[in-house]
């Protein structure tokens, strides 16, 4: 090989599995346009759900939030910003710890919720009526699954149990 050669790895990828990963990432994308696209009064997907636990849950600190959510730290502050911006919800130092904030609903941001979440969500989660409800299911237990594995740093490599 020569010093200025460059050489992609081997990629050995049978079709079945090539094709549910281009599927899923298709999925992936599609949907979150879909969700963005859907979004009426600028609550996208991350706006409505940020909205939602706040609703729910009460003042949270921005890092619990973000974990939740599965939100980077980088997003939840673009989505707190966002919804700080259009007056839904405040920034307020949190009371012992110097380093976290907390994020609250203001009287807005609570009224938005009462009238934009139950709608929205439902509106969103027609998608799934495509699906039968055994169809659902399943769909729901192999994206947990998936999502576990991920969130316990598997490395795709499930050895020879797992094919």
């Amino acid at each position: 090989m020569n010093a200025g050669t460059v050489t992609s790895p081997e990629v050995d990828l049978d079709v079945p599995h090539r094709e549910l990963l281009e599927v899923a990432a298709r999925f992936s994308h599609s949907f979150l346009r879909w969700l963005d696209a859907s979004s009426e009064g600028g609550l996208t997907y991350p706006r409505l759900r940020l909205l939602e636990v706040l609703h729910c849950q009460g003042p949270a600190k921005m890092k619990t939030l973000a974990d939740e959510m599965g939100l980077s730290a980088r997003n939840m502050t673009a989505v707190a910003d966002s919804l700080q911006g259009d007056g839904l919800l405040r920034r307020v130092a949190h009371p012992t710890d110097r380093r976290a904030t907390i994020l609250e609903l203001t009287d807005a941001g609570c009224a938005a919720a009462d009238e934009s979440l139950a709608p929205r969500l439902q509106e969103i989660s027609r998608l799934f009526d495509e699906l039968s409800p055994t169809a659902r299911a399943s769909l729901h237990r192999t994206l947990a699954t998936l999502v576990a594995a991920m969130d316990s740093g598997c490395t795709g490599n499930p050895g020879p149990a797992g094919r």
